[in-house]
């Protein structure tokens, strides 16, 4: 399923991937950040710890690692990372996500 074509009205953010790769729009609070990704690629993201995070799987899969437990997430399946807790994920070209994240700065957003 596709993101509505409003979203794209969204700004994208500034993350440490190539837009070929990975392509996001986001709405932004004080209180958090939403970010909606379409992964163009395949994709693997290391290992890494930030403040809490919740996402759910619009379209696609990833296979998520969150500390020392590793699941297959698919359309509708959501998953919670708990602040500071090291996770990683491999994701399927095509794939589409929302995430959440406790950080309202966790991404800049692209100028």
């Amino acid at each position: 399923m596709a993101f509505p074509d409003f979203f794209s009205a969204f700004p994208a953010l500034d993350v440490p991937f190539p837009d070929d790769v990975v392509s996001s729009q986001a709405v932004r609070s004080e209180a958090g950040l939403v970010v909606f990704f379409t992964f163009h690629r395949d994709m693997a993201l290391p290992m890494h710890a930030h403040g809490a995070q919740w996402g759910t799987v619009v379209e696609g899969e990833i296979t998520l690692t969150i500390g020392d437990e590793t699941k297959v997430y698919r359309p509708g399946d959501h998953y919670s990372i708990p602040a500071g807790v090291q996770h990683g994920a491999q994701i399927k070209a095509r794939t589409r996500v929302m995430d959440v994240f406790q950080e309202a700065d966790r991404y800049p957003l692209r100028s």
